[in-house]
């Protein structure tokens, strides 16, 4: 029911740049889980078209929504409440607002949702205030620190910067620039509230490509010359340099005065490419992710929206900004699970690149050594065209890759590292050169049981066990976040000194290489250790620098890094990813060990892989080993296509929660006999469960799934819509609908 104030719109499928209703009445979508846009009267001394950012009295407060076009009608006039005021922003541009239409409707999520989505920084709504900045002042610090001595020399050239950009640029803290200010030796200015991007030159000559480089660099510019939408997958192994190919792309862009958007799957670890973007056009790009602070989010949106921002470089919600000229998407690592969104509004930001590249008419670029199945088919097929870098720049060789029988040579007892990789390390290490050692498990253990009783540590919210960090001597939980001391003794029979931890953690790796080798300097790379942008750009630096031996870490290990004096890679426990049923474990697990196999052998040192495998016959082995890609993604794609599994068929999965488990299923079961009752024998749609998920309890939730499969040609969203509107929750149980799930947890 709509509240007294106002009256919801009732056209599912209003487009929002139809003004069909009376030209003082208009449709306003506001940021809440809501699917309609509401009516509001717009009086005389107000113009609002579609778009204009508007605040709207609701119930008993005020908010902010979007003119999503004219009056949807049937309410009297008299009824409608006001608009309180239009605000002082850009309008939101009309291939945004279809974009969010669009994917509201194939992802079953209400459209204020989604809206939400694209006013993630109510503030940047607001015209800005003055921004205090600093530069060299007269006076001489009476004592000048290596800290202070950066920030002195980041200033010389003249030009003020605010404090977080001098923190950033010059790694102090933000009291050292404080400190130098209240001495004297820096001049407090007051500068305009909009940021003044730099602008990237694209004039800048980039480095020397090969033949191959300069082949697809060529056809990538036509693309973005032709103005018109295309998707290119650019398909190069690990080292082709194909970020310097997509670069010749963005210059085009860029020089055709459009804005660009780049994706990548962790920009906290973008370091090398922030350095390479800085290297081929003068300046950094304007980033977008959850680590930046509210100040630079506001700064980014409002700078995408005025389009005084020109390239931005974010995560997969970069998808949801303003652009008013955007003329290219990149989705670097286009294959990386992390493009799913799995909370909230749930959506692929791969799949949503395309479809916002086909709303805004611009080229989309896909980048990947181990495209997507997806992807590969969608290119078989004609859809996406090939560019293919089938070597590495500068004549680097690609690693030899070897799998390791653990079966054949078990490592010693009580240790994880087999012979073979001991004996590697040691070589490496006596070589002067770096090794990786990949565990795709944080922490130090990821079992923690009683030998007295055989009492699992548990999480008391999740169907997860709790993982021991002992460098912080503490049990955790990855999937909520819970934690706590690890106890002295057993808290089921209360016998001390009984708890033991089982497995291998990238904390345990540690442990051993340090008995191993006690001369080599190692460090940990996982998301446990990095707190944000700064401490992986650190430790980066640190590995490029050689002042790292060895390398041990999870998966943010394969993000793309460049190491010139990497030439080993140790992957600890290669089934790991097998397991599970997961229809895509084989094609995520081969991406991710070729990914980290990638790392090894960059420069003229040739590189070496080492795979501990108690399954070296598995398909994926055979194929890492082989180097035959073509070959495992043939298999894969037949073993899919003979089930009618994605991409040669559909899936979507309906997710129920809550605190009752009895309701949980309760519903659970209502929703799947409607389901079964509506699909029919001749829609070919088959319906599996409801089944309590294999992570039944989640922060708390119990937890039931619904798998429904159909072939391609069906489209799924008016059967999910249909039988999801049968259904009458009962209180305190959610329902979540995932079209095209990647995870099954």
């Amino acid at each position: 029911m709509a509240p007294a104030d106002a009256t919801r719109g009732t056209a599912p499928g209003h487009d929002p740049d139809a003004v069909s209703g009376p030209p003082a009445q208009v449709a306003v979508l506001l940021p809440l889980p809501l699917s309609d846009p509401y009516d509001y009267r717009l009086p005389a001394d107000l113009a609002a078209p579609p778009g204009a950012f508007v605040t709207v009295p609701l119930g008993g407060r005020e908010l902010t929504g979007v003119v999503w076009g004219g009056a949807q009608g049937g309410v009297e006039p008299a009824r409608l409440k006001d608009v309180v005021a239009v605000r002082d922003t850009p309008l939101m541009p009309a291939a945004v607002r279809r974009f969010i239409e669009w994917l509201a409707d194939y992802t079953l999520a209400p459209r204020g949702a989604v809206l939400r989505m694209a006013m993630s920084v109510p503030a940047a709504l607001d015209p800005p205030a003055g921004r205090t900045a600093y530069r060299l002042g007269a006076k001489a610090p009476t004592r000048l620190t290596k800290a202070r001595a950066r920030v002195l020399a980041l200033l010389a050239d003249g030009l003020p910067r605010p404090a977080v950009d001098i923190a950033r640029e010059a790694v102090v803290s933000s009291a050292v620039v404080r400190t130098l200010a209240e001495a004297g030796a820096l001049q407090i200015l007051t500068l305009p509230g909009e940021r003044a991007f730099q602008a990237p030159d694209a004039a800048l000559a980039g480095p020397t490509l090969m033949p191959a480089q300069s082949a697809a660099a060529t056809a990538l510019r036509a693309a973005v010359a032709a103005d018109a939408f295309a998707v290119t997958l650019l398909d190069g192994v690990t080292g082709a340099g194909k970020t310097e190919v997509y670069f010749e792309a963005v210059a085009a862009a860029l020089a055709a005065g459009r804005q660009v958007l780049v994706l990548l799957p962790e920009i906290a670890l973008g370091a090398q490419w922030l350095g390479r973007f800085r290297a081929r056009f003068g300046v950094d790009p304007a980033e977008w992710h959850s680590d930046l602070g509210q100040r630079a989010r506001r700064e980014t949106w409002r700078g995408v929206a005025t389009g005084k921002a020109r390239v931005v470089v974010g995560a997969r919600s970069a998808l949801f900004l303003p652009f008013a000229e955007l003329g290219l998407i990149v989705v670097d690592e286009e294959h990386e699970p992390a493009y799913k969104q799995e909370e909230g509004v749930i959506y692929q930001a791969r799949d949503m690149a395309v479809v916002r590249g086909r709303i805004e008419a611009c080229p989309v670029v896909l980048a990947s050594a181990t495209p997507s199945l997806e992807t590969v088919v969608n290119a078989k097929t004609g859809r996406y065209r090939t560019l293919r870098l089938p070597t590495r720049h500068g004549g680097a060789q690609l690693p030899a890759i070897e799998a390791v029988d653990m079966r054949e040579t078990p490592p010693p007892r009580g240790g994880w590292l087999s012979p073979p990789l001991r004996h590697a390390l040691g070589e490496t290490l006596a070589d002067g050169a770096q090794s990786v050692l990949f565990l795709n498990r944080r922490g130090y253990a990821p079992l923690t049981l009683c030998q007295a009783c055989g009492h699992r540590l548990q999480c008391p919210n999740c169907t997860a066990w709790l993982v021991e960090h002992r460098f912080a001597g503490r049990l955790a939980c990855h999937h909520c976040g819970y934690d706590q001391l690890l106890p002295e003794q057993c808290p089921a029979c209360q016998v001390p000194g009984k708890l033991t931890a089982c497995g291998p953690g990238v904390e345990r790796l540690a442990e051993e290489v340090q008995t191993l080798f006690p001369e080599a300097r190692y460090a940990i790379l996982t998301s446990d250790t990095i707190a944000g942008p700064r401490d992986a750009a650190a430790l980066i630096a640190q590995v490029a620098a050689h002042q790292v031996d060895l390398l041990i870490g999870t998966q943010i290990i394969a993000k793309g890094h460049h190491f010139p004096m990497l030439t080993l890679v140790g992957v600890v426990d290669a089934d790991l990813g097998l397991a599970g049923g997961d229809l895509r474990a084989a094609e995520r697990t081969y991406q991710l060990l070729h990914q980290v196999a990638g790392r090894a052998g960059r420069e003229k040192r040739p590189g070496r892989v080492l795979l501990q495998t108690y399954a070296p016959e598995d398909a994926v082995m055979q194929a890492l080993v082989s180097g035959d890609r073509e070959a495992f993604l043939e298999r894969e794609a037949s073993a899919r296509k003979a089930h009618g599994q994605p991409p040669f068929g559909r899936l979507a999965a309906f997710i129920l929660s809550g605190r009752d488990e009895a309701a949980v299923a309760r519903a659970a079961r209502a929703l799947a006999r409607v389901a079964l009752a509506g699909a029919g024998r001749d829609s070919g749609i088959a319906v599996y469960g409801p089944a309590p998920a294999p992570l039944a309890l989640l922060r708390g939730r119990y937890r039931y799934r619904l798998l429904i499969k159909a072939p391609r040609a069906v489209r799924l969203q008016p059967w999910l819509r249909h039988w999801r509107d049968q259904l009458r929750l009962p209180g305190g149980v959610r329902l979540q609908t995932d079209v095209d799930p990647y995870r099954f947890l």
